[in-house]
């Protein structure tokens, strides 16, 4: 019996159960050992605002199906912009192409399948609501940034949503569906004080309806937040280089662990051995103190998701716990290879996109150390609270990251901001400097947008409080 919800997602993509078992035929029919067909309807709205006035405001609609078709380590990869049975089969051929036998299917039956999950019940979608009432809030976020300090000379405002349905059908029997709604804002103040012009950042958002803009990640909080950033910005010296404790603040600091640990950790680059992680299973790779999650499971969390792209199940998946290596995570092609279990880590930007193994939400475990005690346990170091853009190196670990907001630790205390400074190191390395962790974990705003291959997806990051024995800081004080 078909459920009410798989027959919602049926008749948004216009497809029956008959026309799919033929089409997923279709797709192995030249040899191939698995497909999957990824149907997906996405409705996005952007809006922006400058100088106090609403600079844009767009809406597009994108719908169409991705065809998949696997043999061994090779993949098949098709889709279509129109969802019609014929032009879906003539994606299954080009797919199917990829297999070198000769072969002929049978019919493949797929099962409608419940979710294990309900992370983001939305009952509003936000693109249903009137665009006053996001034009709103962003003028009350303007007004407000402007009178935290009369030196904020520009406020820049962006709100994006989406409405996303996305159905899977696998020929390993499944069929199942997912509506995932999205939303994130972001502000940028720019401030001047006699020419010195700088700039804080704020933002967050996802998979939440309009309500949690007005009672979680307030007006007054994003307002606060971007204008004390720019602001403290302007009294920052030049950082000091050189080797040096540095202590990592909690929340989005954890996008270092994300890009210099994270990737390494994907199955894709460990099964073709070109991660600093490849064949270190059950070995020390971190400090005993460091613990690093990825839990796609947790409830309207940016990267969270009921299925993945794939169709399975997210997961709590353990990367590292106490210093040792425990696990990758991976896509149904690379479990399959690797012979492991799937963690609901296969994901894609979009129906014109293959799916690889990503992260979802990544963070380090809290610890027992209070905050206030790591920063006292620095004769002299630097404190990072906010990073900027950074680049990594899968195959070494070497990454580089810029902190946008950081601050000069002198004999225990906290004291000038600093301005220029960039983390240099080693992903593998760092971890093993861990000293202290602190009790204080936090997770980001929602803001994180993960780039891998040429495709992107919403992720999130976190960490408590850690003190690294030793970095390299790479600054600008002559």
């Amino acid at each position: 019996m078909i459920s009410d919800a798989l027959k919602f997602f049926s008749s948004r993509f216009h497809i029956s159960h008959e026309d799919l078992y033929g089409l997923l035929a279709e797709a192995l029919g030249k040899g191939g050992e698995y497909a999957d067909l990824y149907f997906e309807y996405r409705l996005s709205n952007t809006l922006s605002l400058e100088e106090q006035i609403v600079k844009s405001a767009n809406q597009s609609v994108t719908q169409g199906v991705g065809v998949r078709v696997v043999v061994g380590e090779k993949t098949g990869y098709a889709y279509t912009d129109e969802i019609t049975v014929e032009s879906i089969r003539r994606a299954a051929r080009t797919a199917a192409c990829i297999a070198n036998e000769s072969a002929t299917s049978g019919r493949v039956n797929v099962s409608p399948r419940p979710n294990h999950h309900d992370l983001y019940a939305v009952p509003e979608p936000i693109c249903d609501l009137p665009i006053g009432r996001k034009i709103e809030l962003l003028n009350s976020i303007d007004k407000k940034a402007r009178a935290f300090d009369k030196r904020i000379r520009e406020v820049q405002i962006g709100f994006a949503d989406e409405y996303k349905v996305v159905m899977v059908a696998t020929s390993e029997g499944v069929l199942v569906g997912d509506v995932q709604p999205l939303s994130r804002i972001g502000v940028n103040c720019i401030a001047d004080a006699d020419g010195n012009r700088q700039s804080g950042r704020a933002g967050g958002g996802g998979r939440y309806g309009f309500d949690f803009f007005e009672t979680d990640l307030t007006d007054e909080l994003l307002a606060t937040e971007a204008a004390r950033s720019a602001i403290v910005q302007l009294d920052a010296v030049d950082a000091p280089a050189g080797t040096m404790e540095v202590v990592l603040g909690p929340g989005w600091p954890g996008i270092l662990l994300h890009e210099a640990v994270g990737h390494g950790l994907e199955a894709d680059f460990n099964r073709k051995k070109t991660s600093a992680f490849s064949d270190m299973i059950g070995k020390r790779v971190a400090s005993e103190l460091c613990t690093v999650i990825d839990d796609g499971t947790i409830a309207g969390r940016r990267g969270s998701l009921n299925i993945d792209d794939e169709g399975a199940a997210t997961s709590h998946t353990v990367l590292i716990e106490k210093g040792i290596l425990r696990g990758y995570i991976n896509d149904q092609l690379n479990a399959r290879l690797l012979g492991v279990p799937r963690t609901g880590n296969g994901r894609r930007e979009s129906y014109h996109h293959i799916p690889m193994p990503r992260m979802t939400n990544t963070f380090m475990l809290a610890g027992n150390d209070q905050p206030e005690d790591i920063l006292r346990s620095v004769k002299r170091g630097l404190y990072a609270v906010q990073f900027g853009g950074g680049q990594v190196d899968i195959t070494s670990g070497k990454f580089v990251f810029s902190a946008s907001e950081a601050y000069l630790i002198e004999d225990g205390k906290v004291t000038v901001p600093v301005k220029g400074a960039t983390l240099i190191g080693n992903g593998p390395d760092v971890l093993t400097k861990v000293t202290a962790v602190g009790n204080d974990l936090s997770l980001d705003r929602g803001m994180g947008t993960c780039g891998k291959d040429g495709q992107s997806v919403p992720v999130g990051v976190g960490m408590p409080t850690i003190k690294i024995a030793e970095i390299t800081v790479g600054g600008t004080k002559s």
